[in-house]
């Protein structure tokens, strides 16, 4: 029936389309309204661990071999694309999750003209939306601590598009496997090893080659290796790797929630 009704999408609307409906939609009920509660909500944490670790720690640490930086200076990018990443993750997952399976938001909306295709195309771009708010008032922030300059601060603003675009595509994909909130719990496995051991608060070139060579496979890797680089001004041509790495898991990403989705949804 639902398969049905999406092939019934009236001429008027690209069959394709209406994804700025739900970004219209989540925009305007999420927290009243301001981009600027959103960012307060998500920079809060990587700000704590800013002041503890990057200037704290920091006291003890100096400057970082090998990039000339203080040890905050080094750090701040990390987090940055952390923050990100946790903000499209939050959207696409958990609070994909409770639009499905407990307010059945998505089999309402196939009711309307909003296809399938829209629905998830809407929900990574609202995602993406969502971290680039987030990644904006983090930047503001170390921007006035001295940490990163105005100019290095607009470059990594558009990296964090494409962290925000690789994080939310594949997260939507995922999402369609999780059975309840208990597993959840998976996730958390795989994201917070990431966020200790993904360069996050030192380079890769402190682990022994093999080790270098499982963290350079990791996505956080390539999303703070971008961001680290665009905010220190420091941009050469081997990034280009993580720019295609994370172009190519937003893709993918996107290509595979669209199928899960339509299988969850549809069938």
């Amino acid at each position: 029936m639902l398969q049905n009704l999406e092939n019934r999408v009236p001429s008027v609307v690209p069959r394709w389309g209406g994804a700025h409906f739900l970004v219209f939609r989540n925009l305007r009920v999420h927290t009243g309204g301001n981009p600027w509660t959103m960012a307060m909500y998500s920079i809060f944490e990587p700000i704590l661990y800013l002041l503890a670790i990057g200037v704290g720690i920091g006291q003890l640490v100096g400057d970082v071999d090998g990039v000339n930086v203080t040890y905050a200076a080094f750090v701040a990018p990390g987090l940055l694309a952390t923050a990100v990443m946790n903000s499209v993750l939050y959207e696409t997952m958990e609070g994909a999750f409770v639009k499905f399976t407990h307010e059945r938001y998505y089999q309402a909306i196939l009711f309307t003209p909003v296809s399938l295709t829209g629905i998830v195309v809407g929900e990574v771009a609202w995602a993406v939306l969502r971290g680039f708010v987030t990644a904006i008032g983090f930047l503001l922030v170390i921007t006035v601590f001295g940490l990163v300059s105005w100019p290095d601060a607009l470059i990594a603003a558009a990296g964090t598009l494409l962290v925000a675009f690789a994080f939310g595509s594949a997260g939507l994909a995922v999402t369609t496997r999780i059975r309840a909130w208990s597993d959840f719990q998976y996730v958390q496995l795989v994201l917070l090893p990431m966020f200790l051991f993904a360069t996050t608060f030192y380079p890769v070139t402190v682990y022994p080659r093999v080790v270098q060579v499982i963290v350079e496979l990791l996505p956080l890797y390539h999303a703070i290796q971008l961001l680290r680089g665009c905010a220190l001004g420091q941009i050469e041509p081997g990034m280009i790797v993580s720019v295609v790495y994370l172009l190519v898991m937003g893709a993918l990403g996107l290509v595979v929630a669209r199928r899960q989705w339509a299988r969850v949804m549809l069938h």
